[in-house]
């Protein structure tokens, strides 16, 4: 199905079947196809074996040397060989046997061998930056494998998947084998259930099966990035403020450096009038939600408040990036930002300045003018 959904969605089919063959193996080759399942239309890829009679199981050893003898290039190598040690460390692990004990069965045939080194094949043609997917769906009911009917998922695809976002129950048939999964994880930079990209194209691969009311297909998407919102990441904050009337101004200053020494991301003062014009302070504090209980407490020890209010926020926060330049003034360290791919701030770090500044007894004025220069 992911061969079948690549050549869909563009990837030269004589490309795929030509680079195969740099696997000098014999005894299969691909059949493509348009088909349809449930009303929607794409392409099947089958591998066919042509003696299945004479296939041999392979170790890891077995599967390594025929990648590593090709001439496949060094990305799709590496990516193929990444896919097959998931499968046998997870075999390995379910068998309780050393790696290079495991028999990989139906992973050591042809048809898999040309699945997963198909796989790199085409995101290698596709040359993709990034690949998305959404939770795994598993499937549900029984599987029968080598080694007897196991409960869906089988027990390699289980630990597989281990830390991935994953779904069960939409079929009673197994969904996502260890090879599928395996692919999955070794090449997916980003798992969201969330489409937050344009679409520029839509592909199916057709599944052999046709025994659900759901279609059996794969669909993939290929699609760009919105407006470079990479630049731009989307961060859960907490506000915490309280207003101060009472308290020594000169305690300030240890206040704030509690909180900064506690992780906070922004503190401030705020100059206010309360009751009976009283002059005063709002104190805020600005920090991740994880943080939140200690700022809390570092406020009710230190702030002479008896009460705090507290707001949930989204920050939308630039890339930045830190980097040293050489100037006539020295090295100074630099804070650059960037929106939609392009730099929009950059700035000398106040600490390297101040230190220029007083080194040659000049003002912080002239250094920045000086610095900015470079920038």
């Amino acid at each position: 199905m992911n061969l079948g959904a690549m050549i869909d969605l563009g990837v030269d089919a004589n490309y795929l079947t030509n680079e195969l063959k740099k696997l000098n193996i014999e005894g299969f080759h691909l059949e493509i196809q348009k088909d349809i399942r449930r009303g929607i239309s794409g392409t099947k890829a089958s591998v066919v074996i042509e003696n299945p009679d004479n296939e041999k199981h392979r170790h890891l050893r077995h599967v390594e040397e025929i990648v590593n003898n090709s001439s496949l290039s060094e990305k799709v190598k590496t990516t193929s060989l990444d896919i097959f040690r998931r499968i046998a460390e997870a075999e390995a692990k379910v068998h309780n046997i050393e790696i290079q004990r495991v028999h990989f069965h139906e992973v050591g045939a042809l048809d898999s061998i040309a699945d997963i080194v198909g796989a790199a094949i085409c995101l290698d043609y596709l040359n993709v930056d990034k690949v998305i997917s959404s939770s795994i769906q598993l499937g549900g009911g029984t599987v029968k494998c080598a080694h007897g009917i196991m409960p869906v998922p089988a027990p390699a695809t289980a630990l597989i998947v281990q830390g991935i976002p994953v779904k069960t129950g939409l079929v009673q048939h197994e969904a996502t084998t260890p090879t599928g999964a395996a692919i999955l994880v070794a090449t997916v930079h980003e798992y969201s259930d969330k489409i937050n990209f344009n679409i520029t194209k839509t592909a199916y691969g057709i599944g052999q099966r046709d025994i659900s009311e759901v279609p059996n297909v794969l669909r993939i998407y290929l699609s760009e990035t919105i407006d470079q919102t990479e630049d731009v990441s989307i961060e859960n904050a907490i506000l915490i403020e309280c207003n101060i009337d009472d308290m020594n101004p000169e305690q300030y200053e240890y206040l704030l450096e509690l909180l900064f020494d506690a992780g906070v991301s922004d503190a401030w003062l705020t100059p206010i009038i309360m009751k009976k014009s009283r002059p005063a302070i709002t104190i805020s504090v600005l920090c991740k939600p994880e943080l939140a209980d200690n700022m809390k407490e570092i406020l009710f020890k230190n702030a002479r408040t008896i009460g705090l209010r507290e707001q949930q926020l989204t920050k939308n926060v630039l890339r930045r990036e830190e980097k040293t330049i050489t100037t006539s003034l020295g090295q100074v360290k630099i804070k650059e930002s960037f929106f939609k791919g392009k730099k929009v701030n950059a700035k000398p770090e106040y600490e390297d300045c101040k230190m220029i500044a007083k080194k040659l007894n000049i003002s912080l004025l002239e250094v920045e003018k000086e610095i900015l220069k470079y920038i």
